[in-house]
């Protein structure tokens, strides 16, 4: 046998096109979905599409994949003027994202939402490419909703989507870091790491790497309410207001001041209470930690998606919402109700059972396997 007919026989490696970005909640279900279809076959090929200058085009690298740069922003609501390119910024990403994809080859192309998919599973689905999508929140992005036609399947966070086909819906969770999946330690041994007392209540407040300005006027204005309680706080400021709080606040040791938190996994351990953004993520997180939670949206989040993804919960009763406007009246009166009844947190603690899917990632790869066999 020659050569070229030996070649002909030997399989080509699977080819897979991702794309989504803008923010973490985007980019890392992306990711975790590349790693988990590396790991069943590690001679597969990846390539990534993303918006040049948004944080795909360095997180992507960093996981160890090529990413291609399109350009392409969503609608400016604060300068109307700067709409103007936009058809023509649309036009030029269509055209390289169909440059690419007729390179790469790909076998299928899975979005996770965020300006880029649109552009690119545009074109794949063109290309007859089967596209499948990722929804991270209970709220359909615009892009996800419009691709969701071509879809061969959608996969979610929450049960029902409203602007999702039903027929096409697989409720498989958000991918999340590994780590929170196999790090959960036991809450005495977690406390313990932490440098807590391992008898008291322990509460833990988690705002985004940025954190959240409502979040940390809440608790400065709650300090001697945590005092009196004889509460323990784990409180992540985020990187904007950590210098002030820290500088300003004379804190006692049961109150543990932190810009960013790198070990999740101890915290979420530690923690008796949690109290969070409502962020797909963050979510996923806490549904896996399993550890009651108090949820404060973040209003102005696109479609105010985070207090649909809130309310899943509530309806369930697997959390306690406040909206970012009620906090003043409503905070730690609704915060203390989750703390002084064991039997409130316990019950929250069951239910949150519902939404937690740990093996998300492995259930997507399973599902687009079986379209592509």
């Amino acid at each position: 046998m020659n050569n070229q007919s030996a070649n002909s026989q030997k399989p080509t490696a699977m080819r897979v096109l991702l794309s989504g970005g803008g923010t973490g909640g985007h980019i890392f279900p992306a990711i975790a979905i590349a790693d988990e279809i590396k790991k069943r076959f590690p001679d597969a090929e990846f390539l990534f599409i993303g918006a040049n200058g948004k944080m795909e085009m360095e997180k992507v690298p960093q996981a160890g994949y090529k990413i291609e740069g399109i350009d392409i922003a969503g609608i400016n609501r604060g300068n109307i003027l700067s709409n103007l390119r936009l058809p023509f910024k649309i036009l030029k990403s269509l055209s390289k994202s169909k440059k690419i994809i007729k390179s790469f080859a790909p076998d299928f192309a899975i979005g996770t939402g965020g300006f880029a998919s649109g552009p690119a599973l545009y074109e794949a689905s063109k290309l007859g490419i089967p596209i499948f999508i990722q929804e991270q929140n209970a709220h359909a992005g615009v892009t996800n909703k419009i691709l969701s036609k071509k879809a061969k399947a959608v996969f979610t966070a929450y049960p029902k989507v409203d602007g999702f086909p039903a027929e096409k819906i697989h409720f498989l969770g958000n991918p999340i870091r590994s780590s929170i999946v196999s790090g959960m330690q036991e809450t005495t041994l977690a406390k313990e790491k932490m440098g807590l007392d391992k008898d008291k209540l322990t509460i833990l407040s988690v705002g985004g790497s940025l954190g959240s300005r409502t979040l940390n006027n809440g608790w400065k204005e709650n300090i001697e309410n945590i005092k009196q309680k004889g509460y323990q706080l784990i409180w992540q400021t985020g990187k904007l207001d950590y210098s002030e709080l820290s500088s300003s606040l004379q804190l006692p040791t049961s109150i543990q001041l932190k810009e960013f938190i790198k070990d999740m996994e101890t915290a979420y351990s530690a923690a008796d209470v949690i109290v969070s953004r409502a962020g797909a993520i963050a979510i996923s997180e806490l549904a896996v930690a399993q550890k009651p939670v108090l949820l404060v949206p973040f209003p102005f989040a696109a479609e105010d998606h985070q207090t649909k993804n809130a309310m899943n919960l509530v309806e369930k009763n697997a959390a306690r919402m406040v909206k970012d406007s009620e906090m003043q009246e409503k905070f730690w009166n609704t915060l203390s109700e989750i703390c002084e009844n064991e039997n409130i947190r316990k019950e929250m603690s069951q239910n949150l059972q519902y939404f937690a899917k740990p093996n998300a990632a492995k259930g997507i790869v399973d599902e687009i396997l079986k379209v592509i066999k």
